[in-house]
């Protein structure tokens, strides 16, 4: 294995998690200033998927350490949406985002030989798939507009 692509893979894990973290924030933003006709359901949704976000966090955190690597600690910059529209673009845009880096990550994983992250990284890119398309048709809504 060589240590320079293992390297490459901690600085890529490291700079998911930060996306995590700060995933983890802005959905509790989100769910806590949500207001309106919408508060009822995506108050519940945006907290569901905080913890989700979390879970990859804690993942990527103990992964990264396993591989030598420091978790860093610090999250990616938190967007801090006013409306239900714009705080679900931001999620959708947020969500592209992590898919591109998981799909890089993937490859990754699998060149370094670390095929365990590799299906771990696929159902958590599976899982930001699904939260993408969630929101999206959320987005439909069009009490939004």
């Amino acid at each position: 294995m060589d240590n320079n692509q293992i390297k490459t893979l901690i600085e890529g894990l490291n700079e998911d998690l930060s996306y995590e973290y700060a995933a983890v924030i802005t959905y509790t933003y989100n769910a806590a200033t949500i207001s309106g006709l919408s508060r009822p359901i995506l108050k519940d949704f945006f907290e569901a998927e905080a913890q989700d976000e979390l879970k990859h966090a804690r993942f990527l955190s103990e992964k990264i350490s396993a591989l030598g690597g420091n978790p860093l600690v610090n999250p990616a910059t938190v967007k801090q949406a006013r409306g239900v529209r714009e705080m679900l673009e931001n999620a959708i845009a947020d969500e592209s985002a992590t898919i591109e880096r998981y799909v890089k990550r993937i490859n990754q994983a699998e060149t370094t030989g670390q095929y365990g992250l590799k299906l771990e990284l696929e159902d958590m890119l599976a899982e930001e798939s699904n939260h993408k398309e969630e929101m999206e048709r959320l987005l439909e809504d069009p009490r939004l507009s």
